[in-house]
């Protein structure tokens, strides 16, 4: 189908919750996309930091089609063996006990938010299962993860909302301490916020909190959905800044494109959940475990290496582009400022010149996929500049 047969489709049959670009992508190669027209897009987008491997990684597909061919489903109240590799080497790689996986990054927080209650209920009863957040912070768009998000624009229409939830000004040690009290279970922190703008929390803020809240036994939860998977250079953003949450949440790269959540549990919380407390029909479906298996096993030292050398050579030519004012970020999840114009207008001209990039707040974001080249680095940033110079 040409452009305008699907956009009429889609426009007549979808639900119209989602503000789309003009452009409907067929195929991939890395981080270079091809409509059915025969138009190239440079992605840096990954899918929202999902396609960690880019499009149609030789070894990923093989994987996917060879698992696919043998046993597409099976559910969890049998084994399966892909599912059974993944957990071992995420809790292996990532130093964690236990692991749940499900669907989504907002499944994730949700049983993150579960685990946290339970094990405040199994040690101190009723009455302890406030969640602390961050001002700012994105946790999903299921009711209680939206509850859980710090920022009011996503406080509206679905009332009531799940009670329990309270926000902290984020690199505010003073304000987390004044809200937590004795109701008070865990603390959730993106390592760096994403949808809120690409905002890095601050190290010796995250540090102080950690040894803050260990004191009371109140659980530290990173919500890393989209800075995990290598995305920052690192395994987990975690290690950036020296200190390991007792719960970590997963998602977004960590499937290479199919839909998968994580709930890592460290040695206190590996235990809380028991059978018939939690559950879910496609977590750990062994077509998107053996996907995610071959992510993880591209995701060696030297390749995170590779992240990082990219990250920093991403973010030098965004600051040659007159009219960029400041880039943040970490890895390969990078944000910009702009002079002039706005983020969503810069965005949608790109797409037109063959370029896609997405916005968070007033930004202009970038999460391309990892394995994106230095040649395809230059080609997208070349229409970027041509883009934000003449707007």
């Amino acid at each position: 189908m040409d452009f305008e047969t699907i956009k009429a489709k889609a426009d007549k049959y979808f639900m119209a919750t989602y503000g789309r670009f003009n452009a409907a992508p067929e195929k991939g190669k890395s981080a270079t996309l091809t409509d059915s027209e025969g138009r190239k897009y440079i992605d840096f987008t990954s899918g929202i930091g999902v396609n960690s491997l880019g499009y149609a990684d030789a070894a990923w597909v093989d994987a996917v089609a060879g698992q696919a061919s043998k046993l597409q489903h099976i559910s969890n109240l049998y084994y399966n063996e892909p599912s059974a590799l993944l957990a071992e080497k995420l809790c292996e790689m990532a130093g964690f006990e236990k692991v749940l996986f499900c669907n989504s990054g907002a499944e994730a927080n949700e049983c993150a938010i579960k685990i946290a209650r339970k094990y405040s209920f199994d040690h101190y009863g009723e009455g302890r299962g406030k969640v602390i957040t961050l001002v700012n912070s994105f946790h999903g768009r299921t009711m209680a993860t939206l509850a859980a998000t710090g920022q009011d624009v996503f406080h509206n229409y679905f009332f009531p909302f799940p009670e329990g939830f309270a926000y902290a000004e984020a690199n505010n040690l003073d304000a987390l301490k004044e809200a937590v009290d004795d109701t008070v279970c865990a603390v959730v922190m993106e390592p760096i916020q994403g949808e809120g703008g690409v905002m890095p929390l601050d190290k010796e803020y995250v540090k102080a909190a950690a040894e803050f809240l260990a004191q009371k036994d109140i659980l530290l939860i990173f919500d890393e959905v989209q800075t995990g998977v290598g995305r920052t250079g690192k395994l987990y953003a975690w290690e950036h800044f020296g200190v390991k949450p007792d719960i970590l949440t997963s998602a977004k790269g960590l499937g290479g494109g199919l839909p998968i959540g994580a709930c890592l549990a460290g040695e206190k919380c590996a235990n809380v959940l028991t059978k018939g407390t939690h559950g879910t029909t496609f977590g750990a479906n062994p077509v998107v475990c053996a996907g995610a298996l071959q992510v993880l096993e591209r995701l060696t030292p030297e390749f995170l290496t590779k992240v990082r050398a990219k990250g920093e050579y991403f973010k030098s030519q965004l600051l040659k582009i007159d009219g960029i004012k400041s880039v943040r970020g970490e890895g390969l999840m990078l944000g910009a400022e702009l002079e002039r114009g706005t983020a969503a207008d810069v965005a949608a001209k790109c797409v037109e010149k063959g370029l896609l990039v997405l916005t968070a707040k007033t930004l202009l974001r970038f999460l391309p996929p990892l394995v994106i080249t230095y040649d395809e680095i230059d080609e997208g940033m070349e229409i970027l500049k041509n883009v934000i110079e003449n707007n």
